[in-house]
């Protein structure tokens, strides 16, 4: 039996750096904060994810810890990487390709709404 968990944590591993090497070469390819943040946000949180299960089934980690770092580690992703993304809008870094911006219009009008 410890063998078999031994080969699935290994193909956890496996798994999870190659999400985390995409999300790195999409972090170096991509043109502009906005795409690289979609490329780390979503992809490298995935490799986070699998390296953790890897984790729990290799270490003397509990499973509810591990759970609970999935769980938060979920759960913070997509409000950091918006975050990053708002802030670093409200301070001008360009769109490498806008075909449309739609928030343009309401910052230049003031509306008084966060972005």
């Amino acid at each position: 039996m410890g063998n078999i968990l031994d080969i699935i944590a290994v193909l956890f591993m496996v798994i999870g750096t190659l999400f985390s090497l995409i999300g790195v070469i999409g972090y170096i390819r991509m043109p502009d904060v906005y795409t690289r943040l979609h490329a780390t946000g979503k992809v490298s949180v995935f490799g986070i994810v699998f390296l953790l299960i890897a984790a729990i089934i290799l270490s003397p980690l509990s499973l509810w810890k591990g759970l609970v770092l999935i769980f938060f580690v979920l759960l913070a992703s997509p409000s950091v990487a918006h975050s990053i993304a708002s802030a670093a809008y409200r301070i001008g870094l360009p769109l490498a390709h806008p075909a449309r911006d739609d928030l343009r219009g309401k910052m230049e009008q003031g509306d008084g709404r966060d972005v």
